[in-house]
């Protein structure tokens, strides 16, 4: 009720200044007591115990300011991030853009954040003593000369400061990134990452993105289980263009949002296929609702995280999902969320 009223106010600003008005908002916010697993919702995914499957993606907290807040709101883990070893500022603006009429966004920022370092000094201080489950996902300075060296320094970095690092290679604003999700270059990034990693127990995510043909889902699902990473995470924006009706349709950039949500669907449904429960999958893209994250478990995915969706429903979305999930599961007589994860499968 509280957001149908305030989001004419957000809307009134440009997009990317919203953003960092919810930002400011956040941060003034007490920070909340450690969120209470609930028997129902509560896993242990790669090792890490998430109290419920609801998390936030990658892209709102790109510096670690509120990561560590955001269990308030619901979220059974935060993904903050991109990180990049230097500082850069991004793409020129304007490069954020909603389509309301779509209920969808299209984004070019190009990994703009401050580098790794003041990251790394602002997590530290403030994201332990609450225990909140803490995500950072990491890329390459958009004029690094050699990228993969970019990843293993984000590694070093950041890993003693997550519970999980993710390799994001599948921005479509950094020219080139992309190319990461080649067999060659993906088995020579993941063996860096991992060989950065040594013998520390920080898992590794891999996130891609859907627009992958069929033979780059086979090569990325044998990639991962090859070098042993900990978890998938499908998927990224997408450089395609289904029918939109926004004034804003033909910006260039990654779309997220409501018309993401099949292609994500499928393609998470493909990497299911390939690698059943070898492989933890984490479902995102176009994810709005309880009925849409419980299609997204049932497909094979243990965790689900949101972004996009929070600009049209509001900040308590992943406690109305949760409360929905409960439901969906009391209907089909399921008593533990992991019961759920690829019955469709």
């Amino acid at each position: 009720m509280f957001y149908s009223l305030a989001r004419p106010l957000f809307f009134a600003f440009e997009a990317e200044r919203a953003h960092h008005l919810s930002i400011a908002l956040l941060r003034m916010m007490p920070t909340p007591a450690p969120l209470e697993p609930d028997p129902m919702l509560e896993q242990t995914v790669a090792g890490i115990h998430f109290p419920n499957p609801v998390g936030l993606a990658a892209g709102y907290d790109k510096e670690g300011r509120v990561a560590h807040k955001m269990h308030g709101l619901g979220f059974g883990f935060a993904e903050l991030g991109t990180l990049t070893p230097l500082p850069q500022p991004g793409n020129p603006q304007p490069r954020l853009f909603r389509l309301a009429e779509d209920r969808a966004v299209i984004n070019r920022m190009g990994f703009n954040n401050g580098g790794q370092a003041a990251a790394a000094e602002r997590v530290a201080k403030r994201r332990r003593p609450n225990g909140a489950v803490i995500g950072i996902n990491i890329g390459a300075n958009k004029d690094a000369v050699d990228r993969i060296a970019d990843y293993a320094t984000g590694v070093t970095c950041m890993a003693p400061l997550a519970d999980y690092l993710t390799v994001n290679i599948s921005s479509p604003n950094t020219p080139g990134l992309r190319a990461l999700q080649d067999r060659a270059a993906l088995d020579e990034l993941l063996g860096a990452v991992m060989a950065a990693r040594g013998t520390g127990r920080t898992p590794i995510f891999l996130k891609v993105a859907p627009d992958l043909e069929p033979a780059d889902v086979e090569d990325i699902a044998a990639a991962c289980l090859d070098h042993r990473i900990d978890a998938l995470i499908v998927s990224n924006t997408t450089i395609s263009r289904p029918a939109l009706r926004s004034v804003h349709g033909g910006e260039t950039g990654g779309l997220s949002g409501a018309p993401l949500t099949d292609l994500s669907l499928q393609k998470l449904r493909d990497f299911r296929r390939l690698l059943g429960a070898r492989l933890p999958l984490i479902g995102v893209g176009g994810i709005a609702s309880a009925e849409q994250a419980y299609a997204r478990i049932r497909a094979g995915a243990s965790l689900v995280q949101l972004y996009s969706a929070l600009v049209y429903e509001g900040p308590y979305l992943p406690k109305r999902i949760n409360a929905g999930l409960k439901a969906l599961m009391r209907r089909d007589g399921v008593a533990r969320i992991g019961d759920v994860v690829g019955a469709d499968a």
